[in-house]
C-alpha cells in the first residue's frame, strides 16, 4: 500500500511540474517563433515549417500557403524553417538554392535583401520582448502592484547593515542616486551589489541622512527552499498596514512600467554575467531546464498569476540569450549580416560553416553546464 501511494504521490509530483513547464516554454517559444513566422511573411519568403517542439512530429497541419504547422515530442524549443533552408537552425541548403531558378527566388529568405533578413531574425527576440512587456502590463493593469515602503523594520546583529549604521524606521529614498520607491526596489539592488559599496540616503527623524554600505554575499533560501547566492544588507522591511499597498495602474501607464520591468531584467542580467566572468558571482545560479521545470512547478503552487510573471521574466530571458552574438542563435546570425554590411558581400561558405560549427558547441556546452547544475542543486 505503501509503494503504491509513493507510486501515486511521484506521478502527482511530476505532473505538477511538468504541465507549468510546458505551459511556460510553450507560449514563450510559440511567441518566439511567431515573430520570425509573422516578419517573414511580411516580407514575402515561403515558410515551410512551423514548429513548437524537436524531433517527431505529433500532430500538424497544412495552412492554405502551404506551411507545416506542427508539434513535435520534444518540447525544449521550436523553430521556422524556410525553403531552402538545410535544417532547422536557417543553414541554408546551398546545393538547393543554386539549382533554383531565377525567376523563383523571390520567396526564398536567402536571396532577401539584407535589411529584410535582419528584420525577421530579429523579430524572435523583440517579440519575446514585447510578451514581457505585455504580460507585465496586464498583470499591473488587472492584479496590481504589491509595494511595500523602503521603511526599515528591523536591522539584523552583526549584518552589513549594522555595521554601516542603519537604524529601525529609516526610510530609503535613493541608491547611488537612483530613486527608491519600494523595498523590493532595494533588494534588487543590493542582491547584485555584493562586496560593492553601496551609497544610502535615508530620511531620518525629518532629516536626511547619508549611509554607505557594502552588501555581504551570502546563500539565502527562498519560500520553497531554493537555495541562492547574492547580496544581503540585514535588513527587513516594516509591513505594516501604513507601509504596504496594492497599486493598480491604467493600461498605458502598465505599459511603461512593463517596459521598465523588462529592462531591468535585461541590465540584471548583464550585470550578473559581468560579475561572473570578474568572479564575483557565482556560475551554478545559472540553470537549465530541469531549474525551469522546477521553478515553473513551484510558481505554478501559488498562482496562475504568478505563473505568468515567470512567463514574462522567462521569456526576456530567452529573447536576450538568442541575441548573443553565437552562430547558431539569432545573434549569430545578426552577426554575419552585420559583416556582410560592412564587407558588402556574405562571408564565405567556409567561413560561416566553420562559424556554426563553433556555435553548436559552444550552445551544447552550456547546456550541458546548465543540466550540470539542474543536477547538482537537485540531488544537493
Amino acid at each position: 500500500m505503501n509503494l503504491l501511494a509513493s507510486i501515486g504521490g511521484f506521478g502527482e509530483s511530476l505532473w505538477s511540474y511538468l504541465l507549468p513547464f510546458l505551459f511556460v516554454l510553450t507560449i514563450v517559444v510559440f511567441f518566439h517563433e511567431l515573430g520570425h513566422f509573422l516578419v517573414a511573411r511580411l516580407c514575402g519568403v515561403k515558410v515551410e515549417t512551423f514548429s513548437i517542439g524537436f524531433g517527431k512530429e505529433v500532430v500538424g497541419w497544412n495552412d492554405k500557403r502551404g506551411t507545416r504547422w506542427k508539434i513535435s515530442w520534444i518540447p525544449l524549443g521550436g523553430y521556422v524553417k524556410f525553403e531552402g533552408d538545410e535544417s532547422a537552425a536557417s543553414t541554408p541548403d546551398r546545393r538547393r538554392l543554386s539549382e533554383i531558378p531565377p525567376e523563383r527566388r523571390g520567396g526564398l529568405f536567402y536571396f532577401k535583401p539584407l535589411h529584410q533578413r535582419a528584420a525577421v531574425v530579429a523579430a524572435g527576440p523583440v517579440a519575446n520582448f514585447l510578451l514581457s512587456i505585455v504580460i507585465f502590463a496586464g498583470l499591473y493593469t488587472i492584479i496590481g502592484q504589491m509595494i511595500v515602503a523602503p521603511v526599515v523594520k528591523t536591522v539584523q546583529a552583526d549584518s552589513a547593515a549594522a555595521a554601516a549604521g542603519f537604524q529601525p524606521g529609516d526610510r530609503v529614498i535613493s541608491i547611488d542616486g537612483a530613486g527608491i520607491d519600494s523595498f523590493e526596489d532595494m533588494k534588487r539592488i543590493v542582491s547584485i551589489s555584493s562586496d560593492v559599496p553601496l551609497t544610502f540616503v535615508v530620511k531620518r527623524a525629518d532629516a536626511d541622512v547619508t549611509i554607505v554600505a557594502t552588501p555581504r554575499m551570502q546563500a539565502t533560501k527562498d519560500g520553497f527552499g531554493n537555495v541562492q547566492r547574492m547580496g544581503i544588507l540585514g535588513l527587513t522591511p516594516d509591513t505594516s498596514d501604513a507601509n504596504f499597498h496594492i497599486v493598480r495602474s491604467d493600461p498605458l501607464t502598465s505599459l511603461w512600467l512593463g517596459t521598465k520591468e523588462t529592462w531591468f531584467i535585461v541590465s540584471h542580467t548583464f550585470t550578473y554575467l559581468g560579475r561572473v566572468v570578474s568572479g564575483h558571482e557565482d556560475a551554478s545560479q545559472i540553470g537549465g531546464p530541469l531549474t525551469i521545470a522546477r521553478v515553473s512547478g513551484q510558481v505554478a503552487s501559488v498562482g496562475f498569476a504568478a505563473l505568468l510573471n515567470l512567463t514574462a521574466i522567462l521569456s526576456v530571458s530567452i529573447g536576450l540569450l538568442n541575441l548573443f552574438p553565437v552562430p547558431m542563435l539569432d545573434g549569430g546570425h545578426l552577426l554575419y549580416y552585420a559583416v556582410e554590411a560592412v564587407r558588402g558581400r556574405p562571408l564565405g561558405e567556409q567561413a560561416q560553416e566553420f562559424g556554426f560549427r563553433i556555435g553548436l558547441a559552444l550552445v551544447m556546452m552550456l547546456m550541458v553546464f546548465a543540466t550540470w547544475n539542474d543536477l547538482v542543486h537537485l540531488f544537493s
